[in-house]
């Protein structure tokens, strides 16, 4: 598949220096939820066909907006959207919990697949300690469940995994290292669920406290509970890398750490449930201790909301990258003409909220929650992407703290016509391997700036080796191209020599 950015009028767009030049690398990303359906597939039940279908559209759709990683919804509820052999299938594909999809297929290696080849990085999402949303909802007979009743807590209405025990902490592991061992992902990814939410009744883990309080006192059981969560996310980053050391470790927490009211430390909110306090997850530690290669703030709030600024909030965070990728993801769902809020209302408070982003140094792109809401008037953010923000293509932000080895450049760039062919050597390790190429063109005779994200003409996909242009005038004009190949963390190669080209 090409992956072309045509763009029309080319020199006459670079010459026009006022206009904001987007980033040449800028996390793009989108989250689809399944628990629930709320974004794929439609409804349980669908057919094979139908659900492949929905994931073309789905790709389809975010391609042409601009994204480039799409966060999927994997285990919503200690399941598996995928042929897992620790967790039964989820009852979001087929209705029922423990029947596979039939026609059998994977659903995971699908959207991986088709992610892959437009050129989208997919990051596999999964909630640690959910088990169910709805007690009284039946689990697959094979449910780990029924082998280990004592791990299992009930909460409000739902059940979950007691963070409290090692044996929970090591099944979690247990589950990432399959999905990481088994499936070309590209991050492992988790959100703000940890502890849940708190609701009027105290959560009820006085048994593995008890237990397994490693010497922590009662009136200390908060910091107990947060140490718990630090272990495990300290294990699976540990177990991530241990398989594949190119695989990303993300977090998407609550938009507030602390209260500055609680917390010298804190942001300039009065959030009502904060990460720290209440969800016992102690984001920034994990960020500094390198723990995590990004923290994804969940900022869903207005630029000067009283409580909770969308832009105090994006400043707070940047002090707090500690040298790991921040990015930030806004509440697309909110945008409505008939809100209740005013500034959702605007159709520039999205824009907005991504110029400023651009902004701050130290963040480096946005996710969007969530896709099914591209499919609605969003008071024309689509066409903002498309014909603005998003108009240049993007590279998924590199992690030199993973890796800093960049791939062989091509030996041989060569053209016929309006086509051009390259040739690689051999890489020599996974790391080196090229995942996608990028072509260069700008006018003849002019300096190439390859940060400058306007020059970006394609990224074809690793597995090609070849590549027509489009004819861009009547009259053909001379132009040169150049190539340079990115591997598994995009770190990009030395650019090959120009050729010219006239199209």
């Amino acid at each position: 598949m090409k992956q072309l950015i045509l763009l029309p009028l080319l020199f006459l767009m670079l010459s026009v220096h006022s206009q904001q030049v987007s980033p040449k690398f800028e996390f793009r990303a989108v989250w689809v939820a399944t628990v629930a359906n709320i974004d794929w597939p439609s409804q349980a039940g669908l057919s094979t066909a139908q659900q492949q279908q929905e994931v073309i559209e789905i790709l389809d759709m975010h391609h042409r907006l601009g994204m480039n990683v799409v966060i999927l919804q994997v285990r919503p509820a200690s399941d598996a959207l995928y042929n897992s052999p620790l967790e039964p299938w989820s009852r979001y594909l087929t209705g029922s919990p423990g029947k596979a999809p039939d026609p059998f297929y994977d659903p995971l290696h699908f959207w991986i697949e088709q992610c892959h080849k437009r050129g989208m990085e997919l990051h596999a999402w999964l909630n640690p300690f959910r088990v169910a949303l709805n007690h009284s909802q039946p689990l697959a007979s094979n449910h780990i469940a029924f082998q280990y009743p004592e791990w299992i807590l009930k909460y409000g209405n739902s059940l979950y995994f007691d963070p409290g025990l090692p044996q929970t902490r090591e099944y979690v592991a247990e589950v990432v290292r399959d999905i990481v061992t088994r499936y070309d992902v590209d991050a492992i990814h988790f959100d703000d669920y940890f502890y849940p939410y708190p609701l009027a009744e105290e959560f009820p883990d006085t048994t593995s406290f008890r237990y397994y309080n490693r010497g922590y006192l009662y009136g200390n059981k908060a910091d107990w509970r947060r140490e718990n969560v630090d272990m495990i996310i300290m294990n699976l980053n540990e177990t991530i890398k241990s398989v594949k050391p190119w695989v990303k470790f993300g977090i998407s927490p609550f938009g507030v750490w602390r209260n500055k009211a609680d917390d010298p430390r804190g942001s300039d909110s009065r959030a009502g449930a904060t990460n720290y306090d209440h969800l016992y997850a102690n984001i920034i530690k994990w960020q500094e201790n390198g723990w995590i290669d990004y923290t994804l703030p969940q900022l869903y709030w207005q630029i000067g909301h009283p409580l909770a600024d969308f832009e105090k909030l994006a400043h707070w965070w940047k002090f707090h990258t500690y040298g790991r990728g921040m990015y930030i993801g806004h509440g697309v769902y909110k945008s409505d003409r008939a809100s209740d809020v005013k500034a959702w209302t605007f159709s520039d408070e999205l824009p907005r909220q991504i110029k400023l982003i651009r902004e701050i140094p130290g963040i480096g792109g946005s996710a969007f929650y969530s896709s099914k809401h591209f499919n609605r008037d969003l008071l024309g953010f689509q066409d903002s992407l498309m014909f603005n923000l998003y108009r240049t293509k993007a590279l998924v932000p590199p992690m030199p703290w993973l890796s800093t080895e960049a791939p062989q450049p091509v030996v041989r760039y060569s053209k016929n016509g309006r086509k051009v062919k390259w040739k690689t050597v051999a890489p020599r390790s996974e790391m080196e391997n090229p995942r996608q190429f990028i072509i260069y063109l700008y006018p003849h005779k002019q300096p190439l700036n390859p940060e400058d994200s306007r020059y970006i003409y394609a990224v074809p996909q690793g597995d090609l080796r070849e590549f027509q242009f489009e004819r861009l005038n009547r009259k053909k004009i001379k132009y040169e191209t150049r190539i340079s190949v990115l591997n598994r963390l995009n770190n990009e190669s030395w650019l090959s020599a120009p050729v010219k080209i006239k199209l």
